[in-house]
């Protein structure tokens, strides 16, 4: 997939988040360097789970934010190098942070329609 694909996609995530405010959203990150990627055992994962009250983008520093209560959670804009659907109201971000070091976050809306 080219970058502007890629642009494009998370354009339209952006774009179309607001029909998931008030939804349950769960956040699964995992960290990990290439040598990492095809086994999960050494991924470092974190689940978080929230009713997603608001997103933004951070001009400084170049963020993605979402927003509920006593949870906060960003995403860098500029090392987002894939945005993926696997499912309905499913989504998967990968960033690039260094030529060894990613972090795939997945994100799963319990969207009511």
């Amino acid at each position: 997939m080219t970058s502007e694909e890629t642009n494009q996609k998370i354009i339209h995530f952006f774009e179309n988040i607001e029909k998931y405010y008030g939804c349950k959203t769960e956040i699964t990150e995992g960290l990990y360097s290439n040598s990492e990627v095809n086994n999960p055992d050494f991924i470092t994962w974190t689940l978080s789970e929230f009713e997603l009250i608001r997103s933004a983008y951070r001009n400084n520093g170049e963020r993605f934010m979402f927003e509920g209560e006593k949870m906060y959670f960003e995403i860098s804009a500029k090392n987002i190098i894939s945005l993926e659907e696997p499912g309905r109201n499913k989504f998967e971000f990968l960033e690039q942070y260094s030529e060894t070091v990613f972090r795939i976050t997945k994100i799963r809306f319990h969207y009511k329609y």
